[in-house]
């Protein structure tokens, strides 16, 4: 007598044998979600970063952090860290809110006093205003950077010319090799990246020279902001790409590259840092491509502090 056949249970209507269709859109338009369903369908990790042209311990450290956030899923057992390191946020963000608002309210109280002679007046408002507007650019770098976590930025994706984006910068800098090239990136996000990333090389101690370089690197571009000189020691930054233990002042590092790193992983792609004794080199790598994607919430962890700095 034939064995009757049992009926397979689907729990909550959803055959367990087909693949979630979030995960397969995410997959069709991020580069990272595609290499990491290639590496657990079967091919090795070595094989998929020479196909895409990545370092294999970055692929390895994405394969690691997608199993993390499915496990916490699956279990509803999130990360335990995250009120603290929620707190910390906060913490760095009240510390860099702290400088403007003072300035602002001190030269506010000055003026409202009748305090300022006539002929400083208008050097008063300008200084205000100035302080005003760094107000409202770090509370707008929080409001991307939230949005981000949580998937929510919009892109408006387009070819850029990072040498237009590059005379937006303090000294009005060009770019030294690769301007010819463009990327694909939304410009007013791209144009906050670039911006921190050279902030972020002009730091203490002064370099001897900075510049801007575009290249291609295999299915990526790669923009990148090189630093000359006395290098920013590994310790740096890793506090650098963390802003949650990173706002002590003895290093005068508050939300640092935070922002930057989120954005350029919205965009598909992930920023990074490389150097020696005599250069440090700071780069958001992008893939090529024309299509929008979609951004996805960042829940990679700090990133190792060695010769070469890698986040998503």
């Amino acid at each position: 007598m034939a064995k009757p056949v049992r009926p397979r249970l689907v729990r909550g209507g959803r055959d367990p044998n087909r693949a979630d269709p979030r995960v397969a859109a995410q997959a069709a338009v991020d580069l990272r979600v595609s290499m990491v369903l290639a590496v657990i369908s079967g091919a090795s990790v070595e094989d998929v970063a020479l196909e895409w042209d990545v370092e294999p311990s970055l692929l390895h450290r994405w394969v690691r952090d997608f199993l993390v956030a499915g496990t916490a899923a699956i279990t509803n057992r999130p990360d335990p860290d995250e009120a603290r390191q929620r707190d910390r946020f906060l913490a760095a963000f009240a510390h860099e809110l702290r400088t403007p608002v003072a300035i602002a309210r001190g030269w506010a109280m000055l003026l409202s006093e009748g305090d300022v002679p006539e002929d400083q007046i208008t050097d008063s408002i300008a200084r205000l205003s100035e302080a005003l507007n760094r107000l409202s650019d770090h509370i707008l770098d929080v409001e991307l950077a939230t949005s981000a976590s949580l998937g929510r930025v919009r892109l408006g994706i387009e070819p850029v010319d990072v040498a237009t984006l590059s005379r937006e910068l303090p000294g009005s800098p060009g770019v030294r090799r690769g301007a010819d090239l463009r990327v694909h990136a939304d410009p007013h996000l791209l144009a906050r990246v670039l911006r921190d990333l050279w902030t972020t090389a002009h730091r203490d101690p002064a370099p001897d020279h900075v510049a801007i370089d575009v290249v291609e690197s295999g299915s990526w571009h790669e923009v990148r902001v090189v630093r000359e000189g006395e290098p920013i020691s590994p310790m740096v930054l890793k506090a650098l790409f963390d802003p949650f233990g990173a706002n002590d002042d003895a290093t005068g590092v508050t939300i640092g590259l935070y922002l930057a790193r989120a954005l350029t992983v919205a965009h598909g792609g992930f920023l990074g840092a490389e150097g020696d004794d005599q250069t440090t080199v700071l780069l958001a790598r992008l893939p090529q491509r024309t299509e929008e994607p979609s951004s996805g919430p960042d829940q990679s962890g700090p990133d190792r502090a060695t010769t070469r700095e890698e986040n998503q």
